[in-house]
């Protein structure tokens, strides 16, 4: 597997998208996703470009030349979706009667709003 596959594929499985979620975001196809990630056929440059601003990172990490996902010219902030699903999910993890769980619970709250930076 190159590089280029194995980062694309390891950024979308940080944020735990599927490939067709993915492919909806950036305005590709899941099946080229599919082939990107499996080293069967190359992005195009438009495709990286894609990839890099979706997760903002710079296209350095992408074909490997660092392995600092902000390169030289980005501050590595990934975007995370606000999905009422995971608000559920954060909200059942933590006993809000504990003060701990209260500061965690509105710290990962937070974080999905991009809040923290």
């Amino acid at each position: 597997m190159s590089i280029v596959a194995e980062r694309i594929k390891g950024l979308r499985e940080s944020i735990r998208l599927s490939q067709k979620e993915l492919a909806g975001r950036i305005g590709i196809t899941q099946s080229a996703v599919n082939r990107y990630e499996n080293s069967q056929s190359e992005a195009s440059y438009d495709t990286l470009l894609a990839y890099a601003d979706y997760f903002d990172v710079s296209l350095d990490y992408i074909y490997g030349r660092t392995d600092q996902p902000q390169g030289k010219l980005y501050d590595f902030k990934p975007k995370f979706e606000d999905d009422a699903d995971m608000r559920d999910f954060i909200e059942m993890c933590f006993d809000p009667n504990t003060p701990m769980s209260g500061k965690l619970k509105d710290m990962l709250l937070q974080m999905m709003k991009g809040g923290l930076g």
